[in-house]
């Protein structure tokens, strides 16, 4: 590593954590083109946000983003914050020359969105590139499910079926948290995870959605403005004051992609006993492939040409040859949620250094925004069709 990368990241909550693991831990087991330097984290509060920095291994910290942004020595811009800075941030970010990695969704409308690609685009002609931060495309097994479309495996696909079923908010006293704000967060269940499944599906299949129909519910209106907040959720005081959920607990929507596969969505925050279900199922015409984030490594695949014996196999995804796992440990030794995320940085450096566009851009994250508008619109409008 020749050349230095400094980084600065605003936001050290639940994702800021995600990133910062991966921004430590990507040179230490890969060999990267650029070292990575975790050079200033930003957050409003300047107690806590010295406390964080030290905490999770940045060099310094700033309360005011703006100046994160300005600063001569930051090459990058990490953006850890709920979806109502993120246009704000990576508009002037790309600006000044920084490259950035946003999180998803990549804004709270589709107008946002439109004007942060506008701003990706530019900036690409100066060698400056944006990448949004979809991170389950770096988990093994789902990549390795790209792969395997990609090459012929499965035939022309038919049908894609993905869901996201979490139980965090099940207790109808969990507090009110900046998710279940529309004003900050865009939409609940919706943009929160159904974004991930609306990419990973699309991704995997290599087509994109076309049009949908869907159905958006909110099965709590009101929650404690105050309690005891635990990683996404809590438990909220039952007898004090409460506010509006401005948001959806879940969606689902029926969908056509642009191949002619046809597909079903559901994303929910209230599946009792689901943790962090992210599922994706394709069906081709010679095979077929299913996926499960609760049992991460491994990639269920169904041949048809090995009728009448055929059944769906167990592919333990911790090969040297399978995507990524070669850098970690020896085979049978499962990767867990965190590495994807260092994933993420080994392909955004790598992508910086070659000079090439990271994946997936800006342009692709406008995809999947354009999907959630029209679910929503479709909801508002009694499910009707909705065109993309």
């Amino acid at each position: 590593m020749s050349e230095s990368l400094n980084v600065g990241m605003i936001g050290y909550a639940f994702m800021g954590a995600a990133h910062s693991h991966a921004w430590r831990t990507a040179p230490r087991f890969f060999d990267l083109p650029l070292a990575p330097n975790m050079t200033a984290l930003a957050g409003r509060d300047p107690e806590r946000v010295a406390a964080a920095a030290t905490k999770l291994g940045w060099d310094s910290s700033e309360t005011d983003w703006r100046r994160l942004i300005e600063r001569d020595d930051i090459d990058l811009i990490d953006i850890c914050v709920p979806g109502n800075l993120h246009a704000e941030i990576a508009i002037a970010a790309l600006e000044a020359g920084k490259h950035v990695l946003c999180e998803k969704p990549l804004a709270n409308s589709v107008e946002e969105a439109e004007q942060m690609t506008a701003a990706a685009e530019a900036a690409k002609a100066d060698g400056v590139y944006a990448m949004c931060g979809f991170s389950y495309r770096r988990t093994p097994a789902l990549a390795l499910a790209k792969r395997l479309v990609d090459s012929g495996a499965l035939g022309p696909i038919r049908h894609v079926r993905a869901q996201y079923l979490q139980d965090w908010l099940t207790d109808e006293n969990a507090p009110l948290t900046w998710r279940l704000d529309k004003s900050l967060s865009g939409s609940g269940s919706l943009g929160d995870i159904g974004a991930h499944i609306i990419d990973a599906a699309q991704w995997v299949a290599g087509s994109n959605i076309t049009g949908v129909s869907a159905i958006l519910e909110t099965f709590v209106k009101e929650r404690p403005v105050g309690g005891d907040f635990v990683g996404l959720g809590g438990v909220g005081g039952a007898d004090g004051p409460k506010g509006p959920v401005t948001v959806d607990d879940a969606a689902m929507f029926t969908a056509r992609f642009g191949d002619g596969a046809v597909g079903v969505f559901e994303a929910t925050r209230f599946a009792l006993g689901r943790k962090n279900a992210m599922r994706v199922e394709l069906n081709g015409t010679k095979a077929s492939l299913a996926f499960d984030f609760e049992d991460m490594n491994s990639l269920w695949f169904y041949d048809a040409s090995e009728e009448p014996n055929a059944g769906f196999r167990r592919i333990q995804v911790t090969e040297p040859e399978h995507p990524y796992t070669g850098n970690w440990w020896p085979v049978g030794h499962g990767l867990g949620y965190e590495h994807a995320f260092t994933h993420q940085v080994v392909d955004l450096v790598g992508a910086i250094a070659s000079g090439e566009q990271p994946t997936p851009s800006f342009a692709d994250a406008l995809r999947v925004q354009k999907v959630l508008a029209a679910v929503e619109t479709s909801a508002e409008n009694e499910s009707r069709w909705t065109t993309i």
